[in-house]
């Protein structure tokens, strides 16, 4: 008994230092993605809304991290309780957490497990609003967030991520997010919409981006930050998983931002630069639950079918009629499903686990396993998120007046503007102003002689 007790005990995972220090410099990669996230929509608006598109992202940061702490950790990764929900004591307010406790089977501490989490927490709310621009009050979305993250978001994660969540135990596989997050997020997108309506001339006046600068920044900080979210999600760097996920993102991003500007090109005839960052983006989704089941091929292959895909999916608002600011449901929706149902096909048996795809081998259990984690997270996010948004609608109302959206939501909703001109040059104007008058006084006098 005494040497059984003691191979145990050295079977035990330790806390490791190493992926200890790699887990929180990837949580803070996840973190960095929000204010990405928040300049990458920022910049897709017009002029007289982007500083409400920045603090639609910004406010998740505040309001998902109070309540993560309070009790979402529990909900989300708590004791499981059939299959649904979670729920510790213990993890109320990360109040009964040990600071070297480990998370149960890995080698870094159960606070550092609840900070990277926490992070994918914040992101997914704020993914939502991109679909919503122009046209909500911020206290109702303030007030989503907090309803949709406690009744949507923190459920579904323990469905899809916690021992015992149904999801999980089905064997659906998703690496770092592709049903939790995206699908998620573009479900809720979708039904909020379709609930609040079109913006004010939908269709009819021009809602190009101000600032494909700013896009630019916020898709290379998304990139970067996507890093974390995705190798991070192996939870450690012992056995070479991580760094195939991390390679796999790299080389699926690429290939998706390639075949949506090929589309593009085909299709309007120019490569813009709004495609480019909008395929990246794309990729990045795609790969997202994929990419710890794929080699670098097939990481190719999916992120250039999400490219695809999601380039000719932002179309559909238009054909459809349902309006969709930023295309949240043409890239999160469309690049989610497609990453995840991708699986199915593309797992090669090898890397996170010896489950195999249809172009390995492994039939199409695989791929029935992956569309039941699809439609079920679809189905649940649509349906809640429409009956969330419905009640808030019928309550405070989610959406500023027609002439406050016509003025612009920054100045009614936060009493600032992103660029203040109004000092802007004023000495030179004023010089210039002198030095013209002179003459064409000079020739109204002459002219009145």
């Amino acid at each position: 008994m005494a040497s059984a007790i003691t191979t145990l005990a050295a079977d035990a995972p330790t806390l490791s230092a190493a992926n200890t220090g790699f887990m929180l410099i990837c949580s803070a990669l996840v973190m960095l993605m929000t204010p990405g996230l928040a300049f990458f929509y920022g910049g897709m608006v017009r002029v007289k809304s982007s500083l409400n598109m920045l603090m639609m992202s910004f406010i998740s940061l505040g309001i998902v991290t109070v309540l993560w702490v309070l009790y979402g950790f529990s909900i989300a990764f708590g004791a499981d309780t059939g299959g649904v929900i979670g729920w510790s004591s213990d993890y109320l307010g990360l109040s009964g957490i040990g600071i070297t406790e480990l998370w149960d089977g890995y080698t870094i501490p159960v606070y550092v497990f609840a900070v990277f989490q926490l992070m994918f927490a914040v992101i997914t709310p704020a993914l939502i609003s991109g679909a919503l621009a122009d046209r909500v009050k911020f206290s109702a979305w303030a007030l989503f967030t907090a309803l949709w993250a406690t009744l949507v978001y923190f459920p579904v994660a323990h469905w899809v991520w916690a021992p015992g969540g149904w999801l999980f135990e089905l064997g659906v596989i998703d690496f770092a997010g592709g049903t939790a997050v995206h699908i998620n997020a573009g479900a809720a997108a979708l039904a909020v919409i379709l609930v609040i309506g079109k913006r004010v001339g939908f269709k009819k006046d021009p809602m190009r981006p101000h600032s494909l600068p700013l896009v630019m920044l916020g898709a290379g900080l998304l990139w970067f930050g996507w890093f974390g979210f995705n190798a991070g999600s192996w939870l450690g760097n012992d056995d070479g998983v991580g760094a195939v996920m991390f390679v796999n993102t790299q080389v699926a991003t690429a290939a998706a931002m390639l075949a949506w500007l090929a589309y593009e090109k085909l299709r309007h005839g120019s490569f813009t630069t709004l495609g480019a960052a909008s395929g990246a983006v794309a990729g990045l989704v795609a790969i997202t639950p994929a990419g710890g089941s794929c080699s670098p091929l097939g990481a190719i292959a999916i992120g250039a079918i999400a490219g695809v895909l999601c380039a000719m999916a932002v179309g559909l608002k238009y054909k459809l009629g349902y309006d969709d600011s930023l295309d949240v449901v043409g890239v999160h929706l469309v690049g989610g499903i497609a990453g995840s149902l991708l699986v199915g096909f593309f797992a090669t048996g090898g890397v996170q686990s010896d489950v195999a795809g249809l172009f390995y081998g492994g039939g199409l259990e695989q791929l029935g396993k992956q569309a039941v984690g699809v439609f079920s997270v679809l189905a649940y996010s649509l349906v809640a998120s429409a009956v969330l948004a419905f009640l808030l609608d019928r309550t405070m109302g989610m959406r500023v007046t027609e002439d406050d959206e016509v003025s612009g939501i920054d100045q009614v909703e936060h009493a600032e503007t992103a660029y203040d001109f109004s000092g802007a040059g004023g000495g030179t104007a004023a010089r210039s102003t002198s030095l013209t008058a002179a003459p064409v006084a000079a020739a109204s006098k002459k002219v009145d002689a």
